[in-house]
């Protein structure tokens, strides 16, 4: 469901290049005392009200935590962080997706941070800072943040060799476009006031 949710939002001949979600320790420190609760409330009911009538509530009372790990479980598959080959993309939410993403082009650096134990079980955090004043986004506790920091940083690098080559090409066309102007001037069809304003306005995007 997730996989399809984002494919839909992928402009044309946009591409996922890379994928991730906060390392497994975020997960067992979120679901760590539900487990415990839950280990608690089906130890008592097992061993000290086997046959009494409080065991039926017992069984429902361990029902809270499970059904409370459940959603924690969701919420951390759910939450997701996705480098394109045109923007660094966070979506949350089970049911309410939240979505924030921003264009590589407008990525001006990436800084990492990993503490020992980041460092040990391959974890850490990546903060991404944008054109914009306010714009900072910091992944916290991600999976392999080494991989993510690079996928990115590579697809930025081609993202601006793709637009140079693009620009390039646009502007080995507009020496032609002069020279058809040339001729349609030669020929009276363009004023030699149209030429010299469109041959201006052409040369500015050399």
């Amino acid at each position: 469901m997730a996989k399809s949710y984002i494919q839909n939002m992928l402009g044309e001949n946009e591409r996922i290049l890379l994928g991730t979600r906060q390392h497994w320790f975020v997960l067992f420190s979120a679901i760590l005392a539900e487990i415990l609760v839950t280990l608690i409330v089906l130890v008592a009911i097992s061993f000290i009200i086997p046959f009494n009538p409080l065991a039926a509530f017992g069984y429902l009372l361990a029902l809270v935590p499970i059904l409370s790990m459940l959603r924690d479980i969701l919420a951390w598959s759910n939450h997701e962080y996705i480098v394109t080959n045109r923007r660094v993309i966070q979506i949350s939410g089970i049911f309410n997706k939240n979505v924030v993403d921003s264009s590589l082009e407008k990525v001006n650096d990436v800084k990492m941070t990993q503490t020992f134990f980041g460092r040990m079980f391959d974890y850490g955090d990546v903060e991404i800072l944008t054109a914009s004043e306010i714009g900072v986004n910091l992944f916290k506790r991600i999976g392999d943040p080494i991989k993510f920091k690079t996928a990115m940083l590579n697809a930025k690098e081609k993202l601006g060799y793709e637009g140079t080559g693009s620009h390039a090409k646009h502007a080995q066309g507009i020496p032609a476009q002069i020279a058809e102007l040339d001729q349609l001037r030669k020929q009276g069809i363009v004023t030699e006031a149209e030429f010299q304003s469109k041959k201006k306005e052409l040369l500015a995007k050399m």
